[in-house]
């Protein structure tokens, strides 16, 4: 069992743990200390697990990490009305090779997967992210991934993983499992140009930082259709981390916690990930913004509608919309006043791509379909699926 490897929570935490009120997360959360062990995952929905992997960061210096100050953090907020059943299962600890850390990660989050448990990770530097995603593999089928990131992170696929290359592995690696590559909060000029053409020619999405800003609720039908979410840290400004980051411009606090309780409310995601923590002197700030978002990351997953088949529910409404020589069939949950869009599926004998049929999609959609214009996402994914 891939769990017996795991390190316990901290005694210093778990005693920390032992003065909080009754009614707090500490108190409701089931932990695996020293004393106790693994706790029994019956019942569980979502896990906590540290990973205490940085050295494939480009500019690790030999920092070791610890996640005392988010979990203390987080134990001493208190649950909103969910039914959540919470475990926090300790920390990965680096291999003797990163490549050890990867797969026992993979294994680890393998294991969840197969028991309906959503893993919440604390990284460790972003290329993690690689290990996350094939832990997908066990379940033979494609994935879609939004990474809310400043960065692409394509790099050198030719050359080792890094942190700021690990998309690129995910995209030319077999098993070639990714069917879709979002980026939330992108900045242009962090990107190379050959880059931002090579996301477009390979009709993945990219929403740039003042898009989102602008209109935070664009992240909602990404994050519906993503299995895997991750984000770096970094996508978030100076002011936000206390000083942890250096960009001048990015996400706040209240955006970042926005973009995690999208995540969580989508019926689709399964496995959700934090990276790119660094331990240092004035941590207190980011460890309490970081136990946030997981907080509303929770919050979403208590509140889901489980919608996922939402053209077999009762009571939907369907739309026929003729753009052109295509007749564009959408869907709306009475229920959330959502929307999806149909893609029609292309026979191919790819039977992961079944699942991709229905994209969700926003009103505005609808709407541009109305006045004879093809909405820009069921373009990409018809085009995906017809490669």
């Amino acid at each position: 069992m891939s769990f017996e490897f795991l390190e316990p929570v901290s005694d210093l935490v778990a005693a920390h743990t032992k003065l909080l009120s009754e009614h707090s997360l500490g108190k409701q959360i089931k932990i695996h200390t020293s004393s106790s062990g693994v706790p029994d995952l019956k019942q569980i929905n979502m896990a906590i697990l540290g990973i205490q992997e940085n050295r494939n960061d480009i500019n690790y210096l030999g920092e070791k990490l610890n996640f005392d100050t988010i979990r203390k953090s987080l134990y001493e907020l208190y649950p909103g009305n969910w039914n959540a059943n919470i475990a926090d299962l300790g920390d990965i600890t680096p291999g003797n090779e990163v490549s050890d850390t990867y797969y026992l990660v993979q294994e680890v989050l393998s294991d969840l997967l197969k028991k309906n448990i959503i893993p919440i990770i604390l990284g460790g530097s972003q290329d993690l992210v690689y290990a996350q995603y094939r832990s997908f593999d066990v379940l033979e089928r494609m994935v879609n991934l939004a990474n809310v990131d400043s960065k692409f992170d394509l790099g050198n696929s030719s050359e080792p993983i890094t942190n700021t290359s690990f998309v690129g592995k995910i995209i030319v690696e077999q098993p070639y499992n990714l069917f879709n590559y979002s980026n939330i909060g992108y900045q242009t000029y962090y990107n190379a140009q050959e880059e931002i053409d090579l996301i477009e020619k390979l009709y993945f999405d990219a929403c740039r930082l003042g898009e989102v800003i602008s209109d935070v609720t664009i992240v909602e039908p990404i994050m519906r259709d993503a299995d895997i979410v991750s984000i770096d840290l970094r996508v978030m400004n100076a002011v936000s981390m206390n000083g942890m980051t250096t960009s001048p411009n990015g996400f706040d606090g209240r955006e970042i916690c926005a973009i995690c309780r999208y995540a969580g409310i989508s019926d689709k995601v399964k496995s959700f990930g934090i990276y790119e923590f660094k331990n240092f002197k004035t941590e207190e700030t980011t460890a309490l913004l970081i136990a946030q978002m997981i907080w509303y990351f929770v919050e979403g997953v208590n509140y889901r509608s489980n919608e996922i088949n939402i053209k077999n529910l009762k009571n939907t409404l369907h739309y026929n919309v003729p753009v052109e020589d295509e007749i564009l069939s959408f869907y709306k949950s009475p229920k959330t006043g959502r929307w999806w869009i149909e893609i029609p599926f292309i026979t191919s004998g790819n039977n992961k791509l079944k699942r991709h049929t229905l994209l969700p999609c926003t009103y505005n959609d609808y709407e541009l379909a109305c006045n004879q214009e093809i909405p820009e996402r069921w373009y990409k994914a018809k085009r995906k699926n017809e490669v």
